[in-house]
């Protein structure tokens, strides 16, 4: 049992908890939430013991074994599966202690720890890290990667492998799903379900939080409030207090209208029903739920998109890819005003190669694409946010895309998007990732594009500014294209569903559960059967000429793999080297001024190519394991 008595914290003037009291009981499994800066990972930080408060109780019970995901990877030699081996940290002590009864010759001390190793299936340890590996996309191959090989947003996975390798009592975590595809999110939700100790989870997924946890812990305004219920419940509970006042009536009233509207004008094209049944469900909650954030500090809408003559887009027979391996083949695909497309499917199969492709940024192979006329593409991706300029506000940023825009209007497009006042003048350098990423939304929006690609918008993004996100594409008059982990987003704003798997890209006939059928049978057959075995009346002469043509297949890109390897080590290296810089305190000195801006704006580049060439050895080497075992 975790217990608060009127536990209070202040952070300088402000009180993160004033006078809170708290009963949370074994087993629970319970979701935190709340705007930033209300104290989420602050709570976390408590519980660890890493921050005491400063009046009142926090009782948990003796010998608590406390799991959470580490900020922190060091650069060690050894594989990835023996890294998240360690995270069972009783299985460890037991190992070491067998080497150290087997030195000292005790055979009655050895016979017992035996007997202890079994008991904690010490037998099948590597076999359970093996599967929490692959649930989080890692293939054979790279549960074999040392550590220090592997990329920052790889290295995230293997921190939460590892803690959920610990056999803990209770588990923290802190938005784990932020590094992770759709895939991997399923398979993690299923995997949390199935926890059996308390479960304290911060995440600005409401699919997640509603399919896992059973409770919903509100931090707001220094308080601790607790709700019965998934995050769609906690919600309407939240709204329904909140509709008592009167400002928050009339919001509701006219969010209701506005929602009733669009849900109208969708019911009346609907072509697909069992996709358009699920969206209008999703809308028709969402009026219910409207009034919970009436006091969000983010509204925006896309302005009317330009006018063009369809269609935008039309791919005939495409190929894309890299190094001269296609990774989608034989892509057909028209894109017209209005349409809401979401790409579902596995880790690796190309839906970031699909996207770059209909962005320009990634030249077709093969076959042939005829854009618009009047196209204008605003294109979202994770690397863009290593573009903003470091020392420069999220005013200059705006002002320079139309400079004789008067400034009173850049400031209230701004204000929707959580910049106003001083915020609005601050350097991006010392933003978040979230903040960054709402800064870069909002240039794109600004842009006016008529054909929106979306490449995981909502990573680092809150509940708030997600919901503020879902009503603006709702009111998109141009195309989209979603590529996120985030159901609730494309449930909402999708009514066309297409699957990119085996390089080919199709209609998914059906919603979101029926991909998640698809992917438990997918995963099944890609998973190479205990008792294959090769028949012995192969002829081995042939077997020798298969595995050389098997070879001179896969030397191309396995010669692309290597160079990038090596390609993401020196941009690794120079990084570290501009961190170094970084962390020393003349930097910053006054007549450092032009030096620091060379360095924040070289650290910046770095980072874009790093995060350009790891989803490039990405989508290779699933192509290269595809490929291995067909």
């Amino acid at each position: 049992m975790l217990t608060l008595r009127n536990l209070s914290l202040h952070r300088g003037t402000k009180a993160l908890f004033e006078s809170c009291s708290l009963t949370i009981h074994a087993c629970q499994k319970v979701g935190v939430v709340g705007a930033n800066g209300s104290g989420k990972s602050t709570l976390f930080a408590l519980l660890r013991g890493e921050l005491h408060q400063d009046a009142g109780d926090l009782e948990l019970p003796p010998r608590l074994t406390i799991a959470h995901v580490s900020q922190e990877t060091p650069a060690l030699a050894i594989p990835a599966l023996d890294f998240v081996l360690q995270g069972d940290r009783e299985l460890c002590e037991v190992q070491a202690d067998l080497v150290a009864a087997e030195a000292a010759g005790d055979g009655e001390r050895i016979a017992a720890l035996h007997a202890r190793y079994d008991t904690l299936e010490g037998y099948t340890a590597r076999a359970r890290a093996g599967r929490l590996l692959s649930g989080l996309g890692f293939a054979n191959e790279r549960q074999q990667a040392p550590v220090r090989a592997l990329s920052g947003g790889w290295r995230v996975r293997l921190n939460l492998a590892q803690a959920l390798m610990c056999r803990s009592d209770m588990l923290l975590l802190d938005e784990p799903t932020n590094h992770l595809d759709l895939d991997a999110v399923i398979w993690l939700e299923e995997w949390l379900a199935g926890y059996r100790g308390t479960l304290l989870l911060i995440s600005h997924d409401r699919d997640l939080l509603d399919n896992v946890v059973s409770q919903i812990l509100h931090l707001e305004r220094g308080r601790m409030t607790l709700y019965t219920g998934g995050y769609s419940s906690f919600e309407e509970q939240r709204a329904a207090g909140l509709a008592q006042q009167q400002a928050a009536y009339l919001r509701q009233q006219k969010e209701r209208a506005r929602v009733h509207g669009f849900v109208d004008r969708f019911r009346a094209k609907a072509t697909k029903a069992r996709q358009a049944q699920s969206r209008l469900k999703a809308l028709e909650r969402m009026e219910l739920i409207s009034p919970a954030h009436v006091d969000s500090p983010f509204r925006f809408a896309f302005p009317p998109s330009p006018a063009s003559v369809p269609p935008l887009l039309r791919l005939e027979r495409v190929a894309a890819g890299y190094g001269g391996q296609a990774v989608v083949e034989a892509v057909d695909l028209v894109l017209n005003p209005g349409d809401r497309v979401g790409l579902l499917g596995p880790n690796g199969a190309g839906k970031s190669t699909l996207t770059k492709l209909l962005a320009g940024e990634l030249g077709p192979m093969g076959g042939k694409l005829a854009a618009s006329p009047g196209l204008r593409i605003g294109y979202f991706a994770q690397h863009q946010l290593e573009q903003l300029r470091p020392e420069d506000s999220p005013l200059m940023h705006l002002a320079r895309t139309e400079p004789e825009a008067p400034e009173q209007v850049l400031r209230d497009f701004l204000g929707g998007f959580g910049f106003s006042g001083d915020a609005a003048l601050a350097p991006v350098l010392n933003f978040s990732g979230g903040e960054r990423a709402r800064l870069v939304l909002l240039l794109l929006v600004w842009q006016r594009p008529n054909l929106l690609l979306l490449d995981e918008p909502t990573n680092h993004l809150d509940l708030e500014m997600r919901l503020a996100l879902t009503l603006a594409l709702q009111d998109f008059s141009g195309a989209m294209v979603l590529v996120t982990h985030d159901r609730a987003l494309v449930r909402a704003t999708c009514d066309r569903l297409l699957l990119v798997a085996d390089a080919a890209v199709g209609e998914l006939d059906g919603d979101l559960n029926d991909y998640r059928d698809w992917l438990c049978a997918y995963r099944a057959r890609r998973e190479p059967s205990s008792t294959e075995r090769v028949s012995p009346s192969v002829d081995r002469k042939e077997q020798r000429r298969a595995a050389a043509e098997q070879r001179q297949r896969l030397q191309p890109l396995s010669t692309r793999l290597r160079a990038l390897e090596a390609h993401m080590a020196g941009l690794g290296a120079g990084i570290h080297e501009l961190e170094q810089a970084l962390a020393e305190p003349r930097t910053y000195a006054d007549e450092n001024k032009e030096r620091l801006k060379e360095v924040l704006l070289r650290q910046a580049r770095l980072r874009q190519a790093l995060a350009e060439a790891e989803q490039e050895w990405l989508e290779l080497s699933e192509r290269l394991e595809g490929l291995a075992r067909e």
